[in-house]
């Protein structure tokens, strides 16, 4: 048996003993370190993610240590007990016409861990050995446990496509949005403009590399972005938010042959401008998740110190995982990562 972090019900979520997985011939049971909170799961706690039914352990950003494995991993000869490792929880079939274009994140047979599958908010989980990655010498396990997270960072620069002159918006300054600002900028884009209500949280995006910060309690998002640009507006506007507002204003930010990048999930549907975007051929694309490629692009940009999140991380022993995730659900201050630690302290 082991300790999980259950999901009961929207705004329910307890500790209980739950059995401990087992290892299929193809499967890795990971003993977990560390396991964030995602922004899809706050929603998902609160009964307004469709993905998320109960009972279900939550958690799909971790990392840890092999516990045991199955036949066919361990005949491999690619992994040892205690080896330090993460893991993309996207689990996709590898057989599809998407999969086998390097899109696995649109595989129609996917399977994600806190959701289809038992999540990492417990002491073990089990992972197919394909998805299961080893943690370089050099990086820690906390920050091994931000990999997915950074994948779908990866995965949004990779739609923004910018080019070094390119003028980029980013509207929300939650995990994912700082990933993004700094995936972004591997591009040589130098001019991005980030949007929060938290000023804590656009402080920490302005030392990582954020040209100008605008917090709306002060001033009007689109008539300071107007300002910034010179009344022209972005080249590039990512939504880390999903709500109507952000995802509106992200088009109205646009300059005339301007893109769009969606990758908050916050609301389910969105009225959008669509005329203004017709006349403005704005483009406007959906970003889920990543790819193969992108996940073993966030492990090596976390490893080269070229993406980090480490200022405003808090680590908290398991058992006090329904606290963090209301306090995230309210002022979270300068909080920009809660990571979770089975079994209390590292």
């Amino acid at each position: 048996m082991m300790q999980a972090l259950i999901y009961e019900g929207p705004k329910e979520m307890n500790i209980r003993e739950v059995e401990t997985p087992v290892a299929g011939e193809d499967d890795i049971v990971i003993k977990v370190a560390f396991t964030g909170i995602c922004g899809s799961e706050l929603s998902g706690y609160l009964g307004k993610n469709s993905l998320r039914k109960p009972p279900m352990i939550f958690g799909h950003e971790f990392s840890g240590t092999i516990a045991s494995m199955g036949s066919k991993a361990e005949a491999s000869g690619a992994w040892q007990i205690g080896q330090r490792v993460t893991a993309n929880p996207l689990v996709t079939c590898g057989q599809c016409e998407r999969c086998a274009s390097g899109k696995q994140q649109l595989c129609v047979s996917r399977k994600l861990l806190s959701a289809a599958l038992p999540g990492s908010n417990a002491e073990y989980v089990k992972v197919p050995a394909s998805f299961v990655y080893a943690v370089p010498d050099s990086m820690t396990l906390q920050t091994a446990a931000l990999t997915e997270p950074t994948a779908c960072a990866v995965r949004v620069a990779e739609l923004a496509a910018a080019k070094p002159n390119d003028k980029v918006l980013i509207i929300g300054m939650g995990p994912i949005g700082l990933l993004s600002l700094q995936a972004v900028l591997q591009y040589g884009v130098r001019d991005v403009i980030v949007v929060d209500m938290n000023e804590d949280r656009l402080a920490i995006a302005r030392r990582l590399g954020a040209a100008h910060a605008i917090c709306p309690a002060g001033v009007d998002t689109l008539e300071e972005v107007k300002r910034l640009t010179g009344g022209s507006g972005v080249n590039i506007a990512i939504d880390a938010v999903g709500g109507s507002l952000t995802r509106k204003q992200c088009v109205l930010a646009c300059t005339a042959g301007g893109r769009v990048v969606f990758t908050g999930l916050h609301e389910e549907e969105s009225p959008l401008p669509i005329n203004i975007a017709i006349r403005s051929e704005v483009t406007m694309v959906g970003s889920f998740a990543y790819s193969a490629v992108n996940f073993v692009t966030a492990l090596q940009w976390l490893e080269q110190g070229r993406i980090r999140l480490d200022e405003g991380v808090v680590e908290a022993p398991l058992s006090e995982g329904a606290k963090w995730f209301e306090t995230l659900l309210g002022s979270a201050g300068n909080v920009s990562k809660v990571l979770l630690i089975p079994g209390g302290e590292q």
